[in-house]
């Protein structure tokens, strides 16, 4: 992997942390893009201990902001000339519904609407650096989720913090085929994948909530550690064997059936025009 420029979201802790770690140590140049500057230094210095190398570079960005984003974009593409790996790991989960800076739900533009903006604000990058992957981190529970088009951001309908997540994790799916299939014969491949996750950095300033006390059990009841869900990753990210595979969906290192609505080429152009509008577009 040395000289393999590899951007890693949300990687200051959790699945993001180990992956930035596992990608340092194989000798890839890491791209670490983090919320918070003061614990992304700290995991930042860990991670250069632990692994030995310099080649990892730290940038700050609130990916629930579309400004913040595109901001990051540009200063990706002042530093580097091409991309070779981007994982959107970054994501959350709120108990009670709030807005980003842009007066979108934050479930939405954080764990949707973000990695979808940020990753066509890089395609050309990727595309530099093809042959090239994409791997989004989405969750089993996106087939909890339903979809009103209408109202992706529950003004009319109930918020419930799991509905909401579900949601967006199957809004993800459903961009990821969609993206696949516009990228055939660029050399870049895009797949989502339910690493396995443990309790990571999900949460909210609610954590103590007994809804949410309620999911991190079952998430450390049904889910692995977040070294052990690194290596899902890994193995997207650098196996030969997934060199032309693209538009999957993975568990365990084994592509399975996304939520069938996820494959509905009309639905899916539907969700990715909407998704284009609430980003303003991806100019």
């Amino acid at each position: 992997m040395t000289q393999k420029i590899c951007l890693v979201t949300g990687a200051n802790s959790g699945i993001g942390k180990e992956m930035a770690l596992a990608l340092a140590i194989t000798g890839a140049h890491v791209i670490m893009v983090c919320r918070n500057a003061e614990k992304s230094r700290v995991a930042l210095e860990q991670i250069k201990a632990i692994s030995g190398s310099k080649s990892i570079d730290l940038l700050i960005a609130d990916l629930s902001s579309h400004a913040e984003i595109r901001s990051l974009a540009k200063t990706i593409h002042d530093r580097y000339s091409m991309l070779h790996v981007v994982i959107n790991n970054a994501g959350l989960v709120l108990y009670k519904k709030k807005l980003s800076t842009e007066g979108i739900e934050l479930t939405l533009t954080t764990n949707h609407l973000g990695p979808f903006l940020l990753t066509n604000l890089l395609l050309d990058l990727l595309e530099k650096g093809a042959p090239s992957r994409i791997i989004n981190v989405s969750s089993a529970i996106h087939k909890w989720g339903k979809i009103d088009l209408d109202d992706l951001q529950f003004e009319r309908r109930k918020y419930h913090f799991m509905k909401a997540y579900a949601q967006s994790k199957l809004l993800m799916n459903i961009v990821t085929f969609e993206l696949a299939q516009r990228l055939e014969g660029t050399g870049i491949t895009v797949n989502c994948v339910h690493p396995g996750a443990v309790k990571t950095g999900l949460g909210s300033d609610k954590s103590h909530h007994m809804a949410l006390k309620f999911v991190d059990r079952m998430i450390k009841f049904f889910f692995i550690t977040p070294q052990e869900a690194a290596k899902t990753l890994l193995y997207l990210a650098l196996s030969p064997e997934m060199k032309d595979i693209s538009g999957k969906y993975f568990v365990k290192g084994k592509p399975v059936p996304s939520s069938p609505i996820s494959y509905d080429p009309v639905f899916a152009k539907k969700v990715w025009e909407i998704s284009e509008k609430l980003v303003g577009y991806l100019r």
